[in-house]
């Protein structure tokens, strides 16, 4: 596992376990006055990072690291929330996580298709599609498919020890990775929707502590 650290000398550290495929360029648009710890490319689950100094840990997990966090967070100090972020823990879960259709969908993912790949899962509209491509990811396509076949032995590995616990779900109204109507029955009443989103929602916010106040609230953001 990679992380980068956005240290701004606060005494509460947000969590981000950020989605497959993903590195912190495709964040850089949100900006926090709390510390914030980026976690990405899950070769393996380990973490060698000092959380001593923290009064307050938020953890925010992004789609496939719904997982990771559902595996780690138990053994980190001063948790005092965990929200989802279009995912599930069950990642690999043919109903509740990623259908043998959306891993047949990654798995051809190519230099030839990515952007077709970004238009139709990722993003909602032109506008969407023109920032993330601005703030793409860096890393190759290889190393997302590593990636990839790193998080499904994992998984089988670490499933028994999946808490599926959340204290909020923040689910996209029109993803077609992780769909709404299954992801509504998982999380029942702790769900909110963000309407007119796709699987990458992070261009609806200004900052991490903008998903921290929505979880907070109750109504559905808009």
């Amino acid at each position: 596992m990679k992380y980068c650290f956005h240290n701004n000398n606060a005494q509460d550290l947000i969590l981000f376990f950020s989605g497959w495929g993903c590195d912190e360029n495709q964040f850089t648009n949100l900006h926090d006055n709390k510390d914030v710890l980026i976690l990405y490319d899950y070769h393996d689950l380990t973490l060698d990072f000092d959380f001593s100094k923290y009064a307050n840990i938020y953890i925010i997990a992004y789609s496939a690291g719904v997982f990771a966090a559902s595996v780690m967070a138990d053994k980190l100090p001063h948790i005092r929330q965990k929200i989802a972020v279009c995912g599930n823990p069950y990642l690999f879960d043919k109903t509740l996580g990623l259908s043998p259709k959306i891993i047949q969908v990654f798995r051809k993912i190519s230099l030839d298709n990515y952007l077709d790949f970004r238009k139709k899962y990722m993003v909602f509209n032109e506008d969407e599609y023109e920032k993330y491509n601005q703030l793409q990811s860096l890393r190759t396509i290889e190393s997302c498919q590593e990636e990839l076949d790193a998080l499904k032995s994992i998984y089988e590995q670490k499933k028994h020890q999946i808490n599926p616990l959340f204290d909020k779900a923040v689910m996209a109204e029109n993803d077609l990775i992780f769909r709404l109507p299954i992801q509504k029955d998982f999380y029942k009443d702790k769900l909110q929707v963000i309407k007119n989103a796709r699987h990458h929602i992070f261009f609806r916010f200004n900052s991490f502590e903008d998903i921290l106040r929505l979880a907070a609230s109750s109504s559905v953001f808009l």
